[in-house]
């Protein structure tokens, strides 16, 4: 079952998190050979996606990053969004590993447009 962890996010702000995806044993799981991906969703139904930047960032630690840049995240609707990371292998398993809510907060301070 995949770890549940919510979010929040500036709009208009660089943004970075890291998770620790464990094995059954509860050490951190060896993501040699894995690919991660992970998508932002308004709802479940919602045909449109943000790419949620996902690498590995430790392989022997069960590491991932994730990310969004300061022009992601302002280019994101404040609100609710939902997403999940999903890790696969050479040999074509697929494993959710984490997801949850995510709520972007509006930002107040802004460039003065030009």
């Amino acid at each position: 079952m995949a770890a549940i962890t919510n979010f929040y996010i500036d709009t208009g702000s660089n943004f970075g998190a890291v998770i620790t995806v464990r094995g059954s044993d509860g050490l951190p799981l060896n993501l040699t050979d894995y690919t991660v991906q992970s998508y932002i969703r308004k709802s479940y139904a919602s045909r449109t996606h943000i790419n949620f930047n996902a690498t590995v960032y430790s392989t022997t630690g069960g590491q991932i990053r994730l990310s969004l840049s300061n022009t992601d995240t302002n280019d994101i609707k404040p609100g609710r969004y939902m997403y999940d990371v999903e890790i696969s292998n050479n040999s074509g398993e697929r494993l959710r590993v984490s997801e949850g809510i995510i709520i972007f907060t509006p930002q107040i301070t802004k460039p003065d447009p030009v």
